[in-house]
């Protein structure tokens, strides 16, 4: 989009808020019961290696390890954990990441609240509602937010970004960023004083919101912006087959990006097209890939240029590759016995700057360079058909040929499920291990292209889906711990019910939540069980958090409805989780 075309679209978004430029002070609703004393401002410092008693980002550094070196409940006394306070929550869908800065706790909620409170007690300091320009509808689900200085940042349901001030809870800045009918599920994290933020473009809304966007954290002023689909005549856009620009959908970036300060790039994760079934959008020629979806791409946060890429699929089901790139200095080797697809080229006791994770709905791990973005290994979890190899030498992955639509009314045995080997709920990597642990779905499903027979597909991707447990299978669930240097599982936590976020800690702990409403902590070494909750009431639908205040470590996380979108639920009839929203906080005595 040209800066004139920019220009027009922000002047009608202000118009029809009512507002010129920038939103003044105090725009958005506080509820300022009291302000944060003594407020120490957040540098970017600190945001790249936290105090270890703080939750500064989403997955607390910006490496995405979701790991706390706090080891003050550990496996010794972790069976005497007990409820520390709680607090009920209000709005749809509860997924959020609570932020704690010296112990504060600032939470994000859905419709763009806020709500900041002492970390020991539960108290509230101050909480924020934003206000909505007229004909805007409220975003629901919100995962994080992001701070630096003195001030919170988070997205919008329509299309705005916001800085709110952290002592006071009073709305500092506002811009618009894309359209009105983008979701924004993923906070921002924050770069050197630079706001990056990511969009979940929508079908109807073509390409112009499917974008990454970096705006100053002191004005609000856009920095840069880069778009997840390549535009006419940019390196790329023969991969689109001739597709018009205007007719190009749905790469999205709905979870946010890792930062690694060594290599000077951040790392965001891409979604499917839509539609999905590539018949329906060009012919359905295997030459085609449609970049830049369900990619890794590499970005420098200084100009927003894409500096490699890495694609994991070609898609037509809806197998997002969004989701959490862990970055990790490791030896890399291999076992041949446990990883399918290996680079020969790999050096043995050769040790990299890598980026691995399971960064799709796959559920297959991938381990990449993530200096140059070179294919090193990567190997299936769960059950899966679509992948059927990859090429080690060059990281080109093949898919089967079985699993690709051509027609209408054409239904196809697949797995994973179309909510995925593993979904948003993120994994967590210990430093102290060397394991990475992974929340895992055991699903598959019949997926259909739409037709005369089938009837119109869903999300708008030309697809209807239903998903069941393969057979012999009976646990949806699976936490697996994974080597990330040899690829090996060192164990596997396996239930009926589905797993959520998980977060690792100094303590020789994991904790996970599941589908039923049950959290749990275990031992990082051998996945035993060594403490649980009864039911919450709801589905452990937040991600967990570790930190200090008053000298005390406490864990949070928050419940909520049943992740209905993931399938979850339907898969598991027996167990009714409830839907109580409450963020529930545990500490040992």
């Amino acid at each position: 989009m040209s800066a004139t075309r920019m220009a027009a679209r922000a002047a009608r978004w202000m118009a029809g808020a009512g507002l010129a430029g920038l939103m003044a002070l105090g725009a958005g609703a506080a509820s300022a019961q009291d302000v944060v004393p003594n407020f120490r401002p957040v540098t970017d410092a600190m945001l790249q290696n936290p105090p270890a008693g703080d939750w500064l980002n989403f997955r607390r550094t910006l490496n995405a390890w979701g790991y706390s070196p706090l080891d003050q409940i550990n496996r010794s006394n972790v069976k005497g954990l007990k409820e520390a306070w709680s607090r009920p929550l209000e709005g749809f869908m509860i997924e959020a990441t609570p932020l704690v800065h010296d112990g504060v706790m600032y939470l994000p909620l859905p419709n763009d609240r806020i709500v900041a409170m002492d970390a020991a007690t539960g108290r509230e300091i101050w909480s924020f509602a934003r206000t909505y320009p007229k004909g805007a509808k409220p975003g629901m689900t919100k995962r994080n937010l992001a701070i630096w200085g003195d001030r919170l940042f988070s997205t919008s349901g329509d299309g705005a970004l916001f800085a709110v001030d952290a002592r006071t809870g009073k709305q500092v800045w506002e811009v618009p960023v894309t359209g009105k009918g983008t979701n924004t599920s993923p906070g921002p994290i924050v770069v050197n004083g630079l706001v990056i933020s990511t969009r979940a473009c929508l079908p109807d809304t073509g390409p112009e919101d499917c974008v990454i966007v970096a705006n100053d954290a002191e004005t609000g002023k856009e920095v840069w912006r880069t778009w997840t689909m390549p535009k006419p005549g940019e390196p790329g856009d023969e991969s689109w087959g001739g597709v018009p620009w205007d007719k190009r959908q749905q790469v999205g970036t709905w979870m946010p990006p890792s930062y690694d300060p060594e290599t000077g790039l951040i790392f965001v994760g891409t979604s499917v097209t839509g539609p999905t079934a590539k018949y329906v959008l060009a012919g359905n020629d295997p030459g085609k890939t449609y970049l830049y979806h369900c990619s890794t791409l590499a970005i420098d946060p200084k100009t927003g240029k894409i500096v490699w890429h890495y694609q994991h699929i070609v898609d037509q089901w809806d197998f997002d590759h969004t989701f959490d790139r862990i970055l990790v200095d490791t030896e890399v080797a291999p076992d041949p016995q446990a990883v399918a697809w290996i680079n020969p080229n790999i050096k043995p006791g050769e040790k990299r700057m890598v980026l691995t994770g399971i960064p799709g709905k796959t559920g297959i791990v991938y381990t990449l360079d993530r200096r140059t973005g070179e294919f090193l290994w990567a190997t299936p979890t769960v059950r899966q058909t679509v992948v059927s190899s990859i090429d080690g030498a060059t990281g080109h992955v093949n898919m089967n040929p079985a699993d690709v639509f051509t027609h209408d009314d054409q239904d196809i045995d697949l797995c994973p499920a179309f909510t995925g080997g593993k979904n948003w709920p993120s994994g967590a990597y210990s430093p102290k291990t060397g394991l990475m642990y992974m929340p895992l779905e055991n699903l598959c499903s019949i997926v259909k292209s739409a037709g005369p027979k089938n009837g119109p597909g869903q999300l708008g991707m030309h697809i209807d889906y239903t998903a069941y447990i393969p057979k012999g299978v009976t646990d949806v669930g699976e936490v697996r711990a994974i080597s990330v240097s040899t690829g090996r599982t060192a164990w596997k936590h396996e239930q009926r019910a589905g797993t959520m976020a998980v977060l690792a800690t100094g303590g020789g702990l994991v904790f996970n939540g599941d589908a039923a409403g049950v959290f749990r902590a275990l031992d990082d070494s051998t996945g035993e069980v060594l403490w649980q909750t009864q039911p919450l009431g709801g589905a452990v639908s937040g991600f967990p958090v570790a930190y200090t205040a008053g000298g005390r470590q406490y864990i949070a996380v928050a419940t909520g409805p049943s992740p209905e979108g993931m399938g979850l639920g339907r898969m598991t009839p027996e167990i009714n989780a409830g839907a109580k929203r409450m963020l529930h906080v545990y500490a040992a005595p």
